[in-house]
């Protein structure tokens, strides 16, 4: 029977771990920044879609629903491949940072308006009779109060974008995942490299999520 040993190489899996730790941080950059964008955007999405200017609370309802229902690998190869066609040329790497970056954005936005639904109608009332601005009434009074409660939920989704940047390999982002096939390819050993990137993906994860598990208890209100 064969033994772990002469299946697992350790001394081949230490020779490629400097390969793939470089690109495990190439990949949380690209979540990082993916997510930073996803925030913000999601955010102004949230705000747009409880706009009481119908055509644009309609509008917005319509593309959060219509990026959620279709796969993000299609809408990146939509960014590469196709938007050139139409004048907008992009790197792959941007390409795939902005497409994953859009697709959770429109996640978030359903996580902050159920925080945004979730603050008391009274709060509102009382903003507009101290004759605050719209600015003032989200940044000053909901927005607080509305972020506080979703941060686990918001920090599942950062968790499941850093999961999902192998579907970029798709458009030739050499994030940790193709890194892995390409030393795979060249060697034609992979259990060594999928292995190590399985251990990278999950320890990566459980800090993420540790991550936000400790800012939730800093913002909890006692």
């Amino acid at each position: 029977m064969t033994s772990l040993g002469q299946l697992f190489d350790v001394k081949y899996a230490l020779h490629i771990l400097p390969e793939l730790a470089r690109a495990a941080i190439y990949t949380i950059g690209i979540t990082l920044v993916g997510f930073a964008i996803a925030l913000v955007l999601g955010l102004v999405l949230a705000i747009m879609r409880r706009s009481d200017f119908a055509p644009l609370a309609k509008t917005t309802a319509f593309f959060i629903e219509f990026i959620r229902s279709t796969p993000l690998l299609i809408q990146v190869y939509v960014l590469f491949y196709v938007a050139p066609l139409y004048g907008f040329t992009m790197s792959a790497l941007m390409a795939g940072t902005l497409g994953i970056a859009v697709h959770y954005a429109c996640y978030v936005s359903e996580v902050y308006r159920a925080g945004l639904n979730g603050v008391a109608r009274g709060q509102w009332e009382a903003s507009c009779a101290l004759s605050l601005s719209p600015w003032r009434t989200y940044t000053g009074v909901v927005l607080p109060q509305a972020i506080r409660p979703v941060i686990p939920a918001l920090g599942n989704y950062l968790v499941a974008m850093f999961k999902d940047t192998p579907v970029l390999s798709a458009i030739t982002v050499v994030e940790l995942m193709q890194q892995a096939k390409n030393i795979g390819s060249e060697t034609f050993r992979y259990l060594e490299p999928i292995t190590m990137t399985g251990i990278f993906f999950l320890l990566i994860s459980v800090t993420f999520a540790s991550g936000v598990r400790h800012l939730e208890r800093r913002v909890r209100l006692p």
